[in-house]
C-alpha cells in the first residue's frame, strides 16, 4: 500500500493486514495503551466537509500511536479555488508524513495522490469511502466471528457507502445484497468490478428493489442517509422515493433474529432508520463508530511507517 483511495484498490491479502493490525491495535489499547509507532510523524487532514468522526478519529489514531494531527479546514484550504491541488499536493508533502483528506470530487484525492511525496488516504469522497467499509467490516468480523459467507444486506441510496461495502465485502468473500429505488442504484462500473471481485472471491451479489428481499437471510442490515452532503437540492426529492426503504422493526424482523444492523452516522433519525432500531438490541452503531478509531490506527500504521 502506497496510498489508501478506494478499496478496489487493495488486494485481499492487504484488506486482511488492515484487519489483522485493526484488532491488535485495539486489544493493545484496551491493555493500556498503543506503542508510539508513529512518533514524530504528522498526518495533515485536508477538509472540505465537516466530519465529527473523521476529524476525530484520525486525530486521535495519531496520538494513540505517538504522532500528531494538523487540521486544515475548508476555508484555510480551499482546494482547487485558492490553489490548484497538484500545487496543495506538492507543498502539503513537504511539511508533513502523510495527508487524510474529505472532500467532494473523487477526482481530488487521485491528484493528491499523483502528486504527493507522502501516503495520501481518502477520508470521504463522493465516490469511496474506503475507511469507513474497513471499520465496518472489522466491526462484522469481530462480532461475528468470521467474514467468509456472512450476508449483508445495504438499503437505500447507491452512494459512496455502498460502493466501499460492495468492494470490501467481495475482497473477502461476504455475500452482499443492495436494495435501492430506480435511479438511485450503484453506478454500473462499480458493479462491474463487485462483480470481478467476487469471482475470485466466491462472494454473491443481489441487486433489488425490495428491500423485504434484500433482508432475507441476512445477518447484518447497513442503511445511510437518503440524501448526502452536496445533494441538498435534491431532499425533497428523495424524500418522496425513500420512505419503503426506510431500516425499521418492520423490516429488521424479516432477516435473521441476530441480525445486526449498522448505518455510517450521522443518521436521520425518523427517515432512513426508526429510534427503536438505531437504539436497539440489533444495533451495533456505536460499536461500528468507536472501530473507525482502530480501523484508521491500521491504515496509519501502515502507511506512514510501520514495521
Amino acid at each position: 500500500m502506497k496510498h489508501l483511495i478506494t478499496i478496489a484498490d487493495l488486494s485481499a491479502d492487504e484488506v486482511w493486514q488492515i484487519l489483522n493490525l485493526a484488532r491488535e491495535l485495539k486489544e493493545e489499547w484496551r491493555k493500556g495503551g498503543n506503542k508510539p509507532i508513529l512518533k514524530g510523524k504528522t498526518l495533515g487532514m485536508i477538509f472540505q466537509k465537516p466530519s465529527l468522526r473523521t476529524r476525530v478519529s484520525f486525530e486521535m489514531g495519531m496520538i494513540h500511536l505517538g504522532g500528531q494531527a494538523l487540521y486544515l479546514s475548508p476555508d484555510e484550504i480551499k482546494l482547487g479555488a485558492r490553489e490548484s491541488v497538484p500545487d496543495v499536493a506538492r507543498v502539503l508533502s513537504r511539511y508533513v508524513d502523510g495527508i487524510m483528506a474529505r472532500v467532494f470530487a473523487h477526482n481530488d484525492i487521485q491528484e493528491l495522490a499523483a502528486y504527493s511525496r507522502v501516503p495520501v488516504i481518502n477520508g470521504l469522497s463522493d465516490y469511496s469511502h474506503p475507511c469507513q467499509a474497513l471499520a465496518d467490516i472489522f466491526t462484522i468480523w469481530e462480532k461475528r466471528g468470521k467474514l467468509k459467507g456472512v450476508k449483508l444486506a445495504y438499503v437505500g441510496d447507491g452512494n459512496n457507502v455502498a460502493t466501499s461495502l460492495l468492494f470490501a465485502a467481495t475482497k473477502v468473500g461476504m455475500n452482499i445484497a443492495l436494495a435501492s429505488p430506480a435511479g438511485y442504484e450503484l453506478d454500473d462500473d462499480v458493479v462491474k468490478l463487485g462483480q470481478e471481485f467476487a469471482a475470485r472471491s466466491g462472494s454473491e451479489i443481489e441487486l433489488v428493489r425490495d428491500p423485504a428481499a434484500a433482508v432475507r437471510g441476512a445477518e447484518v442490515i447497513y442503511t445511510d442517509v437518503w440524501t448526502s452532503m452536496g445533494q441538498e437540492e435534491e431532499t425533497e426529492k428523495r424524500l418522496k422515493v425513500f420512505p419503503p426503504y426506510q431500516v425499521n422493526a418492520a423490516l429488521v424482523a424479516q432477516a435473521r433474529p441476530e441480525v445486526m444492523v449498522m448505518h455510517c452516522l450521522p443518521a436521520h433519525r425518523g427517515q432512513e432508520i426508526t429510534d427503536q432500531v438505531a437504539d436497539g438490541p440489533n444495533s451495533v452503531l456505536f460499536d461500528q463508530a468507536e472501530n473507525r478509531l482502530h480501523a484508521q490506527k491500521a491504515i496509519l500504521a501502515l502507511l506512514l511507517g510501520y514495521d
